[in-house]
């Protein structure tokens, strides 16, 4: 009879579950996902690219793994919620407090079971995606990939399973304990939020010192090390909670004073509403300005790192396709291409020397890196500059076949050159508008390259140094992952963080929709209603936003090293990120309007 009662009282929430489901669907999904990577062991044995980022992958489930146990605490604090005024009813209908505990068990645990395995079965088709992800968009190619992974989802299961098995136990300890009018009314007891001036001044003093102290610290890691990154960690954290658990409460007192706001419109009750349990929203705030900062770093990050792969890229070598032996390539690819400089410079050699026409040097000088002072720069040789330059020919040396390398080199005149008795190879360099666009054609023609020579498919040759194409799938293969971590993990962190948010706020719905249908009865037009109700939540998650964005952009101090331009390409992950969390508060906003407003008119 209970079981059928609570099914009763699960199908008239039923959006509100749906809400929570989804939500714990996504950690499971992404957690598995992250684990089939790191622990698919023929795959990382096979990809050494991959393997060397194993790490990531691992940090990657540990964060998701904290992340996912704060979430879970207030998805089952909804979940309470919405459910304690049913069981309190039971309870006036005689049910025992073991039959309660054991209803609060089941359900619990049934959600929870059904999550993991919805989310498992997601996390398969998600890293099914993963590996397109990595082989076409990343250019990474991986061998022995497999989404479905026995491992990844045994610990899946344990992992949640044990998380929800705690979480019932406490769920069911906690409501059997309370007294029957707490349970009723639990949702109506405000906290108390006034305390003196001085005391919030301190707090936000204290809570500005923290942050400054913090981002000075985040500066500083390159330099200090791992110790500025705990200092770090600590005092921001502390910063935040003080920040807002003194200048939150202070400005809305400020505000509350003044009456030609309180006066206007339905800002009087919007400003109460955010007084009414603003202890707790200050903790969660402060939870939630760390997570949205976590998420939208590991998102800029993450792309920032995507970013970088072209800029080392190029500073690896000043043409984009080198061709030896470039008589027998096919030139109908390269023209192709379009490129915006096509040279040939005729070779000839012998055993012991490479001899080069002085006058094509002069005509179209020879592009060559230089290095200084972990800098690089790129200049340009003419026929008389490679003849006198070290160098200068250490460049032309560079695009040379490792056979060539190693023997003398002469830039003559044409005279000299063609009174040789020797055959003529061609040496051809191109340079393509756009790289990156041009990427696939130029593989193509790199690969047939190798194949015209052999020489260069011996790894000991280093003869691949020379194409930048092979530059970029290197440093692709190293970056791709950090890349591929930081836009899961900002996502992952944005699902749930936004979810608490939400949760937080939506447990505390069903207290307000006495006070919006009193509203109602005294004339209030339902558009003011609204209006009210979306700067009310609009408020909550905004504060919590502009912290974290403050977070980020001085973060980022912490990646100069790693990066060339931390802050260069930053709007496209803020509008990434920006258009989700606005999603969340539209979402929210529905949701909260159709529990408060269920009955106005």
């Amino acid at each position: 009879m209970l079981f059928k009662l609570s099914l009763t009282g699960i199908k008239g929430k039923l959006r509100d579950y749906l809400v929570l489901f989804s939500g714990l669907v996504m950690a499971s999904a992404i957690f598995y996902m992250f684990e089939s990577m790191a622990t698919n062991k023929a795959f990382l044995e096979s990809n050494s690219i991959i393997s060397s980022v194993v790490m990531i992958f691992h940090l990657g489930s540990v964060l998701l793994a904290i992340i996912t146990l704060v979430y879970i605490l207030y998805a089952n604090s909804f979940l309470m919620t919405m459910r304690q005024k049913d069981y309190a009813m039971f309870m006036m209908l005689g049910a025992k407090g073991r039959k309660i505990a054991q209803l609060i068990f089941v359900e619990t645990l049934f959600i929870g079971i059904l999550a993991t395995i919805a989310g498992s079965a997601i996390g398969i088709g998600l890293s099914s995606i993963v590996n397109q992800l990595l082989t076409k968009q990343l250019d990474v190619k991986v061998t022995h990939f497999s989404p479905f992974n026995t491992e990844a989802l045994m610990i899946t299961f344990i992992f949640f399973i044990i998380l929800f098995l705690v979480s019932a136990v406490i769920n069911a300890g906690s409501m059997i304990k309370k007294p029957i009018l707490t349970l009723l009314r639990a949702s109506e007891t405000p906290t108390k939020s006034q305390r003196k001036n001085s005391l919030l001044f301190v707090e936000t003093f204290c809570g500005i010192a923290f942050l400054a102290v913090g981002y000075w610290m985040m500066a500083q890691v390159n330099t200090l090390g791992f110790i500025a990154l705990v200092i770090a960690l600590v005092t921001i954290i502390l910063g935040t909670y003080l920040v807002f658990h003194g200048v939150l409460i202070f400005i809305l007192q400020l505000l509350k004073r003044s009456d030609r706001l309180v006066l206007k419109k339905l800002n009087g009750f919007t400003f109460s509403q955010l007084s009414f349990r603003i202890q707790d929203y200050t903790r969660m705030l402060s939870m939630v300005a760390m997570l949205f900062a976590l998420a939208l770093g590991a998102l800029t990050v993450g792309l920032g790192f995507r970013n970088e792969i072209p800029k080392m890229t190029d500073q690896t070598s000043s043409y984009d396709l080198v061709l030896n032996n470039a008589q027998k390539a096919t030139q109908d690819q390269v023209d192709a291409l379009k490129p915006t400089e096509n040279t040939t410079y005729l070779q000839k050699e012998d055993d012991k020397t490479v001899y080069y026409l002085k006058d094509e040097f002069n005509s179209h000088p020879l592009t060559a890196v230089v290095y200084e002072k972990n800098k690089t720069r790129k200049t340009e040789y003419d026929g008389d500059k490679l003849a006198a330059d070290v160098q200068a020919m250490d460049g032309l040396r560079s695009l040379e076949l490792p056979s060539q390398r190693t023997k003398e080199h002469q830039v003559i005149d044409r005279q000299s050159f063609e009174a040789l008795n020797l055959p003529v190879t061609k040496l051809q360099v191109v340079k393509v508008k756009d790289f990156m666009t041009a990427l696939p054609q130029l593989k193509k023609l790199a690969t047939e390259n190798v194949t015209n020579n052999k020489e260069l498919s011996d790894p000991a040759s280093m003869g691949s140094l020379s194409q930048k194409v092979d530059a970029y799938t290197a440093f692709n293969g190293m970056f791709s992952g950090f890349e591929f971590m930081g836009f899961f993990l900002g996502i992952a962190f944005l699902t749930m963080l936004a979810s608490c948010l939400m949760f937080k706020i939506l447990s505390g719905a069903n207290s307000d929709v006495r006070r919006y249908a009193m509203l109602n009865k005294i004339g209030t037009r339902k558009g003011l209603l609204k209006a009210s109700l979306r700067k009310e939540i609009g408020v909550l998650f905004l504060v919590p936003g502009i912290l974290g964005v403050v977070h980020v952009l001085f973060g980022l101090q912490m990646f100069t090293t790693l990066l060339s331009e931390p802050y260069g390409d930053i709007a496209l992950p803020f509008t990434i990120f920006f258009v989700l969390y606005f999603l969340y508060y539209v979402l929210t906003i529905w949701l909260y309007s159709g529990i408060v407003l269920k009955k106005v008119k």
